[in-house]
């Protein structure tokens, strides 16, 4: 009784928070999954049975039933009968480690969960087995031994590192939209599967997982196995696996240089080979809260991961599926480094869409985001090749492009370095200001370009009528050029005209001859 007290009570917090390069985490699924996610296991304890299984440990599969065949163990067949272990509770305190790493042990039996008839009894002692496993990890009160890390991660191996048999998606990817409206994959083996993924996060966040003995087993393969987890389509997976790698990276330093470029690694492979995988915006997440602890200034290898990864991540057609978190990313490195604006508002114009509308309205929206956080300075060195493709946004045929690109208008930092550059600005966006505002077939855009032109002329009504007379001078010139098209074109068409009538003169007597001699 006195220990299931003591199992309840709140946790010290990890140290790793203390780390300076982690400090700024901004990712609340990982400052609260601990607890959110023990309250999950809790909820429906009363499903559970066995006289060894502590009232604190339940969990709920739902309607769920296990599945099974050739159940094995550390990859070779179990002979034996599979049987519960002693609940801790029923053994002495000296005996309890032992007892651990026999439930350790046994929970290295791999159940396959595509037939739902065999084997639910042994199914169901793994998984009590499992969640007694996560008790204990959670109520630790001793630093836990080189022996119990090296079970502890042989045990989640054996669990997790598995192949995966993606669906065909070929044609699916080309939709992002529809994509994202799928039914998400679920995998048959989660009810096990979850147990193990909260094993492995109480583990890697527990105080008494001491950092520099578990980097030994927690290592470069182990990480790299990890990472690859974040392709699976189960979306409950990648949750898990985000904030499980949130916790490696905070608590680990020795590994975060080669995190950060296995990550790297996984982004180049999306980009230029494959353009499919499930979890980039999980890994965006935990970059997210990663950039947020960058130190200042920002060191050089940095600044290369945002322009050879982050802004390469606008190319590939299923953008809408990790667009917000790749946004935040991208947004973090300019609230940074405001002397980065300029580079990246030039990555987007290199990779801004031609011919996907709702495409463009997503960057148009990380466009004002970015040039929340640019300064004067920057935003002077990129204002004629960017307002160059917001003229031809205003000119959109398709609404939404259109009054998104007007609504820029709205934010009170960009009108204020529009203003203070409007002698640029205006004459590059004013023929397309005249023309909405005269032409365009949409009246909520007509009526925000009318807002627009009343904002440059009550500013500045000297240079307003000088665009506006030249674009008349213009609309006259090119009207005369057009005239003058239509005469040549005319005296071209004359010109062939006659000569296919002379052309048919000259042929008739030709023909005629060549008849007479052939006869």
């Amino acid at each position: 009784m006195i220990k299931q007290i003591f199992g309840r009570l709140p946790r010290k917090p990890s140290k790793s928070g203390d780390n300076r390069e982690f400090a700024g985490s901004s990712d609340p699924s990982s400052n609260t999954s601990i607890n959110s996610r023990n309250n999950d296991l809790i909820s429906n304890s009363a499903t559970l049975s066995g006289p060894d299984f502590a009232p604190n440990s339940g969990y709920s599969y739902g309607s769920k039933i296990p599945q099974v065949v050739n159940p094995k163990l550390n990859g070779n067949l179990v002979n034996g009968p599979y049987e519960a272990l002693p609940g801790f509770r029923d053994v002495p305190g000296s005996e309890k480690q032992n007892l651990f790493i026999k439930k350790l042990n046994l929970g290295c039996v791999v159940f396959d969960f595509t037939d739902p008839t065999k084997n639910l009894k042994e199914k169901d002692i793994k998984r009590q087995t499992l969640l007694e496993l996560v008790d204990y990890v959670t109520s630790a009160n001793g630093k836990f031994t080189e022996t119990v890390m090296l079970e502890a991660i042989k045990m989640v191996s054996v669990n997790l590192f598995r192949s995966f048999t993606p669906q065909p998606r070929e044609n699916k990817v080309l939709e992002a939209f529809d994509l994202e409206e799928e039914e998400p994959s679920m995998d048959p083996a989660w009810p096990h599967l979850q147990i193990v993924y909260e094993f492995l996060l109480r583990f890697v966040a527990s105080p008494e997982t001491d950092a520099k003995l578990a980097k030994r087993y927690i290592d470069h393969s182990f990480v790299l196995k990890l990472l690859d987890l974040f392709d699976s389509e189960d979306p409950r997976e990648r949750e898990y696996l985000k904030t499980i790698l949130h916790r490696i990276y905070g608590k680990f330093m020795v590994h975060r240089p080669f995190i950060r470029k296995a990550i790297n690694n996984i982004f180049f492979h999306f980009i230029f080979e494959t353009e499919k995988h499930n979890g980039i915006a999980e890994l965006l997440e935990v970059l997210g809260s990663i950039i947020n602890g960058f130190a200042l200034p920002l060191k050089e290898e940095h600044k290369l991961f945002l322009v050879r990864a982050l802004i390469p991540l606008h190319k590939p057609r299923c953008l809408p599926m990790y667009h917000q978190q790749l946004s935040y990313c991208i947004t973090q490195f300019v609230e940074k480094d405001c002397k980065l604006a300029d580079t990246v508002i030039r990555g987007l114009l290199k990779y801004w869409p031609i011919t996907n509308s709702s495409k463009e309205v997503m960057f148009l929206s990380e466009l004002e985001e970015v040039l929340e956080a640019t300064q004067p300075a920057e935003f002077q060195r990129c204002m004629v090749p960017l307002f160059r493709q917001i003229s031809r946004c205003l000119s959109s045929s398709h609404f939404q492009v259109a009054e998104r690109a007007l609504y820029l208008w709205n934010n009170d930092h960009i009108e204020n370095l529009i203003r203070q550059n409007r002698k640029v600005i205006l004459p590059i966006i004013f023929p397309a200001l005249e023309k909405n505002g005269r032409n365009h077939w949409n009246q909520v855009v007509q009526s925000l370009t009318i807002n627009v032109r009343k904002i440059f002329s009550d500013v500045d009504p000297e240079l307003f009528e000088e665009c506006l007379r030249q674009f008349q001078e213009d609309e006259v010139k090119v009207e005369e050029i057009k005239t003058k098209q239509e005469a040549i074109w005319k005296r071209l068409e004359d010109i062939a005209a006659s000569k296919a009538a002379s052309s048919e003169a000259l042929l008739n007597p030709h023909m005629i001859t060549t008849e007479t001699s052939s006869n």
